[in-house]
């Protein structure tokens, strides 16, 4: 039987560079191995716990991320891509682990407490977004996912499923649940994409990022906007490659055959007498290499968004019969399934 992977995204708006590198090229290129089955949803729910009052950008924004999903090369003839709100069973079983998991557990996670300091919540922080771990829990666990493909930042949520998993087999004498595994990028660079203005992460609310669907002239304006060393005020000063943006930017999308040209020129920006709009250049070459197929792709599939739909609806649907028979077992060994 093959293991199972599970990863998704927030629909929030259209996914970024930061987004393919941290996940994305990695669940294709597992899809594409064929040795796994490999569910991929957009979190929609998990969206909502912070968007509660605006839904209408969640709505607008499960079109795009399934338009970026389907042009960076997820096939729903070979992964199951669902929406997360169209899957009741995962509500179900988010209950029942709430039960195992303390207050002060869900306080202590770094990547949520990182979070909640980035939104501004103050002492308003929505309990539905302070208990999504847990949520993630049972998206992880209702597939009984083998491994879940994150960015590195999310090594605290996958710690906190694992915790869930080992509760509930404890406290119910079972091993229904399966502990997953996290899968994380190679490249450490690529786990948490710093923003185009030097930030620690790309993000829309930082205006900082270069999307997916971004065209050519988008991603030069961008690219030539970037943050660099600001001592490095003629082409002749000696430069830092430190803390500058492209430079980082070309040792994550760099491939081995750009790895030479790369150190040459870090070398000769160090010594003196290389420009920033050459280096700025050479990764406008480098995005575009990597990124024009896929916007090619992504304009193609946007002519049809019934056919969109249609496979949304159909990898729900399938996603939901697996969901259904997970909670089907957890409810009994629990003692809960009191007509059977």
């Amino acid at each position: 039987m093959k293991p199972t992977i599970l990863t998704g995204d927030r629909p929030t708006g259209k996914l970024h560079i930061g987004h393919y590198v941290g996940s994305l090229k990695n669940r294709v290129l597992l899809q594409n191995e064929g040795k796994h089955n490999l569910f991929v949803f957009l979190a929609d729910q998990q969206a909502l716990t912070d968007h509660a009052k605006d839904p209408q950008t969640i709505i607008q924004s499960v079109s795009e991320v399934a338009l970026d999903y389907l042009a960076v090369g997820l096939d729903p003839n070979k992964s199951t891509i669902f929406i997360q709100s169209q899957i009741p069973e995962l509500a179900e079983l988010s209950m029942y682990y709430m039960n195992l998991v303390s207050l002060a557990r869900l306080e202590r996670n770094p990547t949520v407490k990182t979070e909640i300091s980035q939104k501004g919540f103050g002492e308003s922080i929505p309990a539905g977004f302070l208990v999504y771990p847990v949520a993630q829990a049972a998206d992880i666990t209702a597939f009984k996912a083998n491994l879940v493909p994150v960015g590195n930042d999310q090594k605290p949520m996958i710690e906190q499923t694992r915790d869930i998993v080992r509760s509930f087999n404890h406290a119910y004498q079972t091993d229904i649940l399966v502990e997953p595994e996290g899968y994380y990028p190679e490249n450490e660079n690529a786990g948490r994409l710093a923003g185009l203005d030097g930030n620690a992460k790309m993000s829309k609310s930082l205006n900082n990022g270069i999307y997916i669907s971004d065209d050519a002239d988008t991603v030069q304006k961008k690219v030539m906007s970037m943050y660099t060393d600001p001592d490095h005020i003629r082409v002749e000063d000696p430069g830092k490659i430190e803390g500058n943006m492209v430079f980082h930017y070309l040792d994550v999308f760099g491939t081995a055959e750009d790895a030479a040209t790369i150190a040459d020129m870090k070398a000769h920006y160090q010594a003196g007498g290389l420009g920033d709009v050459k280096t700025k250049r050479y990764l406008l070459e480098v995005l575009d290499r990597e990124f024009a197929p896929i916007r090619a792709r992504r304009l193609e599939f946007a002519k049809d968004m019934g056919q969109v739909y249609d496979m949304l609806k159909t990898g729900s649907q399938k996603a939901q019969a697996v969901a259904a028979q997970t909670l089907d077992e957890v409810k009994t060994v629990m003692g809960i399934n009191y007509f059977k």
